[in-house]
């Protein structure tokens, strides 16, 4: 038992057993500095710097740029661009959807598929389908005040008259008796107007060319987009003056009448009018006579 009372004393003396550390001049042994130590003391402030420098080492890692040269940490200017190209790629995305849903919709109008569900949610048919006398056209008291303020104005207005705007102006193709009207019930999305061979097929307002390719069935084909999700098609034609991606103005040539496809029946332009992939009647705009 003595023993074992002993060794924890001995560790205990030599933990607090006190040295002197000294510093000399090597010529002369002239003492400059001395410390009195003992192992605890030592113990202690080496674990104290030991922390210390882990800490430092953390901080010059986690912010600074300095970690870039440690193996395994990536740079800042990678992840930026890492970054850049994350968002590109996702922009990318989106616009690849984008085509693909137009490129559908192109599709579905060169094949005329068209299911009568998609056709029931046309916006431009249902307006067409509203009855004029579904619509309240009388003036409600404000606007009776307006239209009064209004006329007071115009007496003291040096114009007699105004200039009315209109979004757009859709020309006549080709002038012509129609031979097969617009029809959703046998699934003629078209007019299909008579001329003669090479009459000039014109195009019904500004817009680009989006396709200018032979097909079997409709022959010479061209088609249009001139904004706002309006496109124009034009078919069995007997030869193309214009090539995908042209401008063209309204009422420039775009193509030569002709009798060309398998479905054709003889000398006549098939013209559609499609406005966010789906069809629209062109009587209710163009006047063919």
């Amino acid at each position: 038992m003595a023993t074992k009372k002993k060794k924890p004393k001995k560790i205990k003396k030599k933990l607090l057993d006190k040295y002197r550390l000294l510093i000399l001049n090597e010529v002369t042994f002239e003492e400059r500095l001395s410390f009195k130590l003992t192992r605890l003391n030592v113990f202690v402030l080496g674990s104290l710097v030991s922390i210390f420098l882990i800490a430092l080492t953390y901080l010059i890692i986690a912010f600074t740029p300095l970690r870039e040269y440690i193996p395994g940490y990536s740079s800042t200017a990678l992840k930026k661009k890492a970054t850049e190209l994350n968002y590109k790629t996702d922009s990318l995305q989106q616009v690849i959807a984008m085509n693909e849903t137009y490129y559908k919709s192109i599709k579905k109008v060169l094949t005329g598929d068209l299911s009568a569900e998609d056709f029931n949610k046309d916006s431009i048919i249902e307006a067409i389908k509203i009855e004029a006398s579904e619509v309240d056209l009388n003036p409600s008291a404000e606007d009776s005040l307006l239209r009064e303020k209004v006329d007071k104005e115009d007496k003291y207005n040096l114009f007699e008259s105004a200039i009315s705007e209109t979004n757009f102006v859709l020309f006549p193709p080709v002038n012509g008796t129609i031979s097969s009207p617009y029809s959703t019930k046998d699934k003629h999305y078209a007019v299909d107007i008579v001329v003669a061979k090479d009459t000039p097929v014109k195009a019904t307002a500004d817009g680009i060319v989006i396709f200018s390719e032979w097909t079997a069935n409709t022959g010479h084909v061209i088609i249009l987009e001139h904004g706002d999700g309006l496109i124009s098609i034009y078919k069995h034609n007997g030869s193309l003056t214009k090539s995908q991606g042209d401008l063209v103005k309204a009422g420039e040539v775009i193509a030569t009448a002709g009798n060309t496809g398998e479905l054709s029946t003889g000398p006549h332009l098939h013209f559609e009018l499609w406005n966010d992939g789906y069809p629209i009647n062109p009587t209710n705009f163009i006047d063919f006579k």
